[in-house]
């Protein structure tokens, strides 16, 4: 059978390529916001200039398919995004996944362990936020405020263990607050030894030294 090369990558490669596009839909869905904007168009590109080398186009049925597949992608949720009240709900939701995850020094791995500031800034870099990885920065980061207008989702810094050295050892995201006062979530090297939900009480009071809001 004497076939030319426009006619075998018809045949083959545009059936082959829209395979290809379907098998990594689901990887798409996932990666929408980055990959939608890079592959697609280079798929074009290399179906584009492959069809012009071999002196012929891509077929109409093929660009209907793949056009259909990309507008069947999820659209990014703008308002969603914007929404404060949904995203602290969704960062509590996801902090809250964490309980009872070990304490673990000088560690940000929900398979191994957190640190206190390592579950804090692991927590809001799932949210694309860019925050330091140790307690004492937490300091500069964000927008400082009072307990009395603290929001949930703001992030409590404090002082070691030792409540008299004035110096930044911990810190966590306040998961409530209602008439019984403040909770936080943290992970906690103490008694619960892991990610715990803890009463901002006396202790911590006396420990307390700011709370900065970063969503």
């Amino acid at each position: 059978m004497n076939w030319s090369l426009g006619k075998i990558i018809q045949t083959f490669l545009f059936p082959l390529i829209f395979n290809i596009l379907m098998a990594f839909r689901y990887f798409l869905y996932l990666w929408h916001q980055h990959m939608k904007k890079i592959i697609v168009p280079i798929l074009f590109f290399i179906l584009s200039a492959t069809a012009g080398k071999a002196q012929t186009v891509i077929p109409a049925q093929y660009q209907e398919l793949v056009k259909k597949l990309v507008a069947s992608l999820p659209k990014e949720n703008k308002s969603t995004n914007k929404d404060p009240e949904k995203q602290t709900e969704s960062l509590i939701d996801f902090a809250k996944s964490m309980l009872g995850i070990p304490y673990r020094y000088a560690t940000s791995n929900p398979k191994v362990g957190f640190d206190c500031s390592g579950f804090v800034s692991y927590v809001f870099s799932n949210f694309g936020f860019k925050v330091p990885r140790s307690s004492r920065e937490f300091s500069y980061t964000g927008t400082e405020t009072t307990l009395e207008n603290a929001k949930v989702g703001d992030v409590l810094i404090f002082t070691g263990s030792n409540s008299r050295i004035r110096r930044i050892g911990h810190v966590g995201i306040i998961y409530s607050i209602d008439e019984n006062g403040i909770k936080f979530i943290h992970a906690s090297s103490g008694k619960a030894h892991g990610v715990t939900i803890t009463d901002f009480n006396g202790h911590y009071k006396n420990r307390f030294m700011k709370v900065v809001s970063i969503l």
